[in-house]
């Protein structure tokens, strides 16, 4: 919700509705007799924030549909288009490391349910709805019986069946109606909502009191009762002293926590997260919540969002993550919340985690996604990961997923993650950006289902194409980093967005909790241009695979996801598998997949459930030098599920380099120096990654190498490497080389000279090595960062055989 010009200009991203003075001027009603005072404040923890404290207000409310709806309001009102951007890395110097640049073709996920939501039209029970604002901030929550939408202001609930309103619209304050105070007063936006799926109860939240010049302001969180949403709901209103702006609610055993970016006046002061007392409002007892804060070198963090009826390991931290400082990283902090001791509770990090480079969208204004019909471009909000984190324990392992919007070439893609959690820290399990063509894809929001599918939905638009609804997905045994899912359109938009840039804000992907397998997702569109005209749009389907959760299940696993092998030569990795429902059964072990000439046995071949076994991948003389994704499937009585292992074959008499492939998917085992080294997706001599030196976009300044020192394994008497240069100018300015010093003897070898063509695709290098001798080479692109004419160099396949 925008604030009133005189309290600052530009403004933060916030909420829409206080959407007029009248709005914010509604007068205030008494609390009832039933609302309780707020307890004495406790001596906070010195290193909580001033936020931390008790609820100011909390009272449990009538059933919502006995309480007179609060309409909503006609006057029109857009969030500011000048908001000040959250801080954001360094563009990257060398393109998408990781794009994936076709789309899925294995399947075309159909559509269950796929209906109007809260929009410009939209009809229920309470009356029909008018849009005020701009934009709407979609996001829905899917429990036993009922789905719940909520955009910014205004609140409706849909036979999940049928997708009938059976409650609404009306102003979410309606959820406040006699509570009193702020959150009654004024309807002031921003909203979420959430399935706690382990209570079964419903989370709505929005803020208030937004108008104010100094404050204070208040999170309105309301828990309901039971699981039908137009009953009674357990009401609290936080207080803060600082704008708490683009509040994020997560769903977490111990505790709801609840993110935000704070602003004073026009200054960004840095992030804040609040744990809420998760126990206590599920009960209408009064609660605390405790909050800490980042510097103002981070923003949009969001904490890990439980999907599923399996918790995390009693007592694990909550996980919270956000952008880096860097254009390699992501940054994260663990929370750990203790509500007997409040002293004892921390808030541990930043700490950086290291994945693909990547450029945020859209420059320094974040605006720059292009619509049919109009030149007004639209937000793309990249200076943030993308609403849910969310997160699954499978029992062998812990994930969750995100996204954010990035720059691929000239146009923007969706960065998506799967994170594992590796002796309690985040680690990178695969990663990919989502940029099959030039259309933008942005707006994003991922979930996973219970046998492990991931489905990731977002907006789409191009200069010829109005923005539309879109998603895709992939299965658990698929390529790493790869949406194999053909893109699906859930509706293709008539008419593009006017006047204002704001879009989105966030979408939402949630996942049944009936089924634990059927995907809701929730986005808006524009049946024709025009600025107060927007449709929200909710949509269910399946991936394939996956089934309504067996009363017996279980899950798989390999440890380690992949390994090398000489041809001829043998690797092993162990299969786990873990109980997670019911009862244990036989699960009977297969791999697929497999290059010509391997085969794979299991140790044993058949384990119970909760047990492992021992994979050993044999290759022949004769099996053919690349990487390949192998299938393990485990059979049970009640259920089929896979997990993937990456097996890279080396030539007979390889050996030596370490990831001469490149297939960890990073530079590993190389020393990298000069201002653009890399590994790239995108056309590699085999399997699926290159190391990339340069760019081929943008001028890079001098010298990009990488480098790596090795013996020659007994019995070898070569070097081998492909390269592939992309040199527009000439060699005079600009080349790709190669050089092979050998240690023992202190001599050096140029291997490739000095080389400039404008394309010359994958070229073959072969240089005498003597076994035991230790050498070093050296992989070089040089571009002089001359404008126009961007100069690099692809390696792949570095060989000593």
């Amino acid at each position: 919700m925008p604030r009133p010009p005189h309290r600052r200009s530009p403004r933060p991203r916030v909420g829409l509705a206080v959407l007029t003075a009248a709005l914010a001027a509604l007068t205030a009603l008494s609390a009832p007799a039933s609302a309780h005072a707020a307890p004495a404040q406790p001596p906070r923890p010195p290193r909580q924030s001033a936020d931390s404290g008790p609820a100011v207000r909390h009272d449990v409310s009538p059933p919502l549909r006995s309480i007179r709806p609060v309409p909503p309001k006609s006057t029109r009102r857009a969030e500011p288009d000048d908001e000040p951007r959250l801080p954001t890395p360094p563009a990257a110097k060398i393109p998408d490391p990781v794009r994936q640049r076709s789309g899925g073709t294995t399947h075309t996920a159909a559509t269950a349910s796929n209906f109007d939501g809260v929009g410009q039209g939209f009809t229920g029970p309470q009356g029909t709805y008018s849009v005020t604002g701009v934009p709407p901030d979609p996001n829905a929550a899917v429990g036993s019986t009922q789905v719940v939408e909520v955009v910014n202001t205004a609140y409706a609930v849909f036979n999940k069946s049928t997708g009938t309103a059976a409650y609404g619209p009306v102003d979410t304050s309606t959820i406040f109606s006699g509570f009193g105070g702020s959150c009654q007063s004024t309807n002031d936006g921003d909203a979420t909502v959430r399935w706690d799926t382990l209570a079964s109860r419903w989370i709505v939240t929005q803020f208030a009191n937004v108008s104010s010049a100094s404050g204070p302001y208040y999170e309105c969180v309301a828990v309901s009762t039971s699981a039908d949403a137009t009953g009674s709901y357990n009401r609290y209103s936080y207080q803060f002293s600082s704008f708490p702006d683009y509040p994020k609610i997560s769903v977490w055993p111990d505790a709801y926590y609840i993110t935000y970016n704070l602003f004073n006046g026009n200054t960004f002061v840095g992030a804040e997260a609040c744990a809420m007392d998760r126990s206590k409002m599920l009960t209408g007892a009064a609660a605390t919540q405790q909050c800490f804060t980042t510097s103002s070198s981070y923003g949009g963090l969001l904490a890990g969002d439980l999907d599923g009826s399996t918790a995390p390991p009693s007592g694990e931290n909550e996980l919270l993550v956000g952008l880096g400082t860097t254009n390699t990283s992501l940054a994260y902090w663990k929370f750990h919340v203790d509500w007997t001791t409040p002293a004892n509770s921390t808030f541990t990090g930043p700490s950086s985690m290291t994945v693909a480079s990547y450029t945020t969208a859209c420059g320094s204004t974040g605006t720059c996604v292009p619509q049919s019909g109009t030149t007004n471009q639209l937000d793309s909000l990249s200076d943030r990961v993308m609403y849910r984190l969310a997160y699954r324990n499978y029992g062998d392992h812990e994930a969750f997923v995100t996204n954010h919007a990035v720059t691929v070439g000239s146009s923007v893609g969706t960065r998506w993650y799967e994170l594992r959690l590796s002796g309690g820290n985040p680690t990178v399990y695969q990663q990919g950006t989502y940029a099959p063509d030039a259309t933008y894809r942005w707006m994003g929001s991922i979930a996973m289902d219970h046998v492990g599918n991931i489905a990731l939905g977002y907006s789409q638009s191009s200069s010829s194409v109005h923005p539309s609804i879109r998603f895709t997905g992939r299965a658990p045994g698929d390529p790493l980093g790869t949406m194999t899912q053909a893109e699906t359109t859930t509706i293709t938009g008539a008419g593009s967005q006017t006047g204002y840039s704001r879009w989105g804000d966030y979408t939402s992907m949630a996942v049944d909790p009936s089924d634990d397998c059927t995907f809701w997702y929730t986005n808006e569109y524009e049946p024709a241009n025009g600025s107060f005209n927007w449709h929200t749009r909710l949509t269910s389907f399946t991936l394939p695979g996956c089934a309504s959760t067996p009363t017996n299940d279980f899950s798989i696993s390999a440890s380690p996801t992949s390994g090398s092998v000489t041809a001829g030569g043998s690797t092993t990795t162990t299969v786990s598998t873990a109980v997670t429902s019911g009862s244990a059964q036989t699960v009977t072990l297969a791999a697929s997949g497999l290059p010509t000439g391997a085969t794979a046995t299991f140790s044993p071949a058949s384990v119970t459930a909760g047990g492992s076994s021992t994979a050993t991948i044999t290759t022949g003389s004769s099996t053919p030098a690349g990487t390949y994704t192998v299938t393990i499937t485990g059979t049970g009585t009640s259920a089929t599920h896979s997990t993937g292992y990456t097996l890279t074959v080396n030539p007979v008499g390889g050996g030596g380099i370490a990831n001469g492939g490149f297939e960890t998917g990073s530079l590993s085992g190389w020393t990298a120096s000069g201002p653009a080294a890399g590994v790239t997706t995108t056309g590699p001599h085999g399997g699926v990654y290159a190391a990339l030196m340069g760019s081929l976009s943008t001028p890079t300044n001098g010298d990009s190498s990488i480098v790596q020192t090795f013996t020659a394994p007994t019995g070898s008497t070569k070097v081998s490497f492909y390269y592939n240069v992309t040199c527009p100018d000439t060699v005079t300015y600009d080349w790709a080389t190669a050089t092979l010093k050998d240690n023992t003897t202190n001599t050096t070898t140029t291997v490739l000279a000095k080389t400039c063509v404008s394309s010359s695709g994958w070229k073959p290098v072969t240089a005498t090595v003597t076994a035991g001798h230790s050498y070093t080479l050296t992989l070089t692109s040089h571009d002089d960062n001359y404008t126009g004419d961007p100069t690099a160099a692809a390696f792949d396949d570095v060989t000593v055989s």
